[in-house]
């Protein structure tokens, strides 16, 4: 026994070597490889001009000037422009842009007039362009100004990410303005923002209390929460019916949703029989679907019930775990900042590349790589052919073995990325499942549970189980990067009208997510063997893989039964609050009803609010479903190492033994 346990040891000790090596191997190499070419976050959030100049940057140029400005941005749609990536205009840094229409032939009459058009109209020019006098002929082929200048806006961060994000409002309907649409979503956000960390405050309150309340009355409380949902499941179903017989006989009620098209007003969707009709499909289905399962499982329901409140008990001994979560947010927060940097660094990488434009195409030194400084006295640009053409600045790369092999230095900074999410993910798992199963194997509760069983669990985590949760954390980084692969390809196949590919493809995507589902099944039961017994990664997964099969039963029904009541709670809980946000915003609160601030779509904040709660209810009931996962593998651990005898009694609880003892009986 000694020995087994000195080489569990080693071979966990081995594994954490093993593991710090890798890590620190890719993530120290991939921040000096960026810092050794010079990688520079600006390349990327910044404009640059055809000079290779920052907009708007200090120590530049350019400073004062952050709008980049195109002198033709119709060349812009030239399709060659998806090959080179490469836009065959002259671009510009100006301080804002321009506010009127003119052309250059306008403006050199207007001069000749003595008109002031030539000083506002050479702020689009080339720096150091002061001759109004040259003929258009030859401006317009050296580019030494625009053409034109038609009144624009810069587009930025907030009107970019309005017209991605509602991009589909314009293509179907042509009647949204995409970023008036987004000022206004930014101005409901601005309005209620009070109210809505009211909400989710309120939200937190409520899980707590829900918390709270399952450790006193969790059989009460799982009922009655089965029966509000029936309940509220059963009010949806009388009102949509309601709506949809009102809207029976109204005209132009029976349009069909597809022929609307995408609408940011939802009162349009709400004028439809269509919409009711499918909200009555939906809801009836739920309510039917819960109806089903306490019919048939009525005496599963009872035994999950029983679990639950033998989780509560757990949960109440040990209340430090509800606030666990926050320290894993931590750790993702940090992974995810980590991938980022890490990734902007990869892609700023490289100097400046220079590339040969020409105005008609017609040189046969287009694309190719030039060097602005020494251009105006090189063949390229003195050969006939060539006339009008320019050395502009086209990307940042270069032609190094690095810059060839740029793409798989970002998927490994992926794979670390999901290595790290995966690891922080398998440290809560393994710290919750050691504080739960100390309270499991007290034989008296609660005089046996350790002190602070939380801190201890997680001591012991780091102590002596790093290796192997960065161990299986890794084996499900792997499986979710070639997922990740997969998409890729499948997006450069797509493009291809071949139906092998796609069913080949299709396939492909199916089976790896079943794995990753069970990859990930499997080690949430791994390390739960770990924190009980201490043993490495493969032997804890070989037990509990078979543990599980001997208990195939109970684990199909038990398990799902325990997700389902914890996911009528949280149901349960972002259904109360949301309901509560959707009465306060639309002024049917008689109490607050001039506290409502004005806003222009009330659905903004209602979101918000009802996907908050939700997360935090998840957070929350998460520690729940950790904890009944733990209490039924050592449930079924406890049933095969013991027989209830004096000499080997059972050390669940005896309201736990008499039920599951039945059900097993049963079986």
């Amino acid at each position: 026994m000694f020995i087994a346990a000195v080489c569990w040891i080693i071979m966990d000790s081995f594994l954490l070597v093993c593991v710090c090596v890798c890590v620190c191997v890719l993530t120290g190499g991939l921040f000096v490889l960026a810092a050794w070419l010079h990688g520079d976050p600006r390349k990327v959030l910044h404009p640059t001009d055809s000079y290779g100049h920052f907009c708007g940057q200090k120590g530049t140029p350019n400073e004062g000037k952050p709008i980049l400005f195109y002198f033709n941005l119709l060349k812009c749609t030239n399709p060659a422009v998806l090959i080179n990536l490469q836009c065959p205009t002259t671009q510009m840094c100006v301080s804002r842009c321009p506010n009127r229409f003119t052309t250059y032939t306008e403006m050199q009459l207007q001069h000749k007039l003595g008109g002031g058009h030539w000083d506002y109209y050479r702020k689009f020019c080339k720096p150091g362009f002061n001759n109004p006098e040259k003929p258009v002929s030859q401006v317009l082929r050296d580019e030494d100004c625009p053409s034109m200048i038609v009144p624009s806006r810069p587009c930025n961060l907030e009107t970019l990410v309005s017209s991605l994000l509602f991009l589909p409002f314009r293509g179907i309907t042509g009647l949204v303005d995409t970023k008036e649409l987004g000022v206004k979503i930014v101005e409901d956000y601005a309005n209620s923002w009070t109210w809505i960390l009211i909400g989710l405050l309120m939200s937190l309150a409520v899980s707590l209390v829900f918390i709270l309340l399952l450790r006193f009355t969790a059989g009460l409380l799982l009922w009655a929460t089965i029966l509000g949902v029936i309940l509220l499941l059963a009010y949806g179903i009388w009102y949509c019916s309601n709506e949809w017989s009102q809207l029976q006989y109204k005209q132009g009620s029976e349009v069909a949703i597809v022929e609307v098209g995408l609408q940011t007003d939802l009162q349009v969707y709400l004028q439809l029989r269509q919409t009711w009709i499918i909200f009555l499909a939906s809801l009836g289905a739920m309510e039917l679907s819960i109806l089903l399962v306490l019919i048939f499982l009525r005496r599963r329901v009872r035994v999950a019930i029983t679990l639950l409140r033998e989780a509560s008990r757990a949960v109440g001994h040990i209340m430090s775990t509800l606030f666990f979560p926050v320290v894993t947010f931590l750790l993702l927060t940090v992974c995810v900042s980590y991938w980022a940097v890490t990734a902007l660094y990869l892609a700023s990488s490289g100097d400046a590349v220079y590339k040969v434009t020409s105005p008609d195409g017609s040189c046969p030194y287009v694309n190719s790589t030039c060097n602005p400084e020494t251009f105006s006295r090189s063949n390229v640009s003195r050969s006939p052919l060539c006339l009008g053409s320019q050395c502009l600045f086209a990307f940042y790369g270069g032609e190094t073995p690095y810059h060839r092999y740029l793409f798989l230095l970002q998927l490994s900074n992926l794979l670390v990325f999901f290595w790290l999410v995966n690891f922080s993910l398998a440290l809560e798992q393994c710290t919750l499942a050691g504080a739960f199963a100390s309270y499991y194997w007290a034989r008296r509760k609660p005089q046996d549970i350790p002190s602070c069983p939380l801190f201890s669990s997680f001591s012991r985590t780091i102590r002596y189980h790093t290796g192997s949760l960065a161990f299986g954390a890794l084996i499900l980084a792997v499986v979710q990067l070639l997922r990740v692969t997969l998409e890729y390809v499948e997006q450069k196949l797509r493009g291809l009208d071949n139906s092998l590919s796609r069913f080949i493809m299709c396939c492909l995507r199916c089976c790896f997510w079943c794995l990753e589902k069970f990859i990930r099944y499997m080690n949430r039961n791994a390390y739960i063997m770990v924190a009980i017994y201490g043993k490495s990664f493969c032997t804890s997964a070989r037990e509990a893989f078979f543990l599980l099969m001997r208990n195939v039963v109970r684990v199909a029904v038990l398990d799902r039964l325990t997700d389902f009541l914890l996911f009528l709670g949280k149901v349960l809980i972002a259904g109360s609050v949301g309901v509560v946000a959707f009465l306060f915003f639309n002024k049917k609160l008689p109490v607050l009803q001039e506290e409502v601030p004005s806003l222009n779509y009330c659905w903004v904040p209602v979101l918000t609010v009802a996907m908050g709660a939700y997360l935090i209810a998840h957070s929350f009931f998460n520690v729940y479903a950790m904890c009944v996962d733990t209490l039924f593998l050592c449930f079924c651990d406890d049933l095969e190492r013991n027989d209830g005898s004096s000499e080997r009694p059972y050390l669940m609880s005896p309201e736990l033994h008499s039920i599951l003892g039945k059900a097993s009986q049963s079986r």
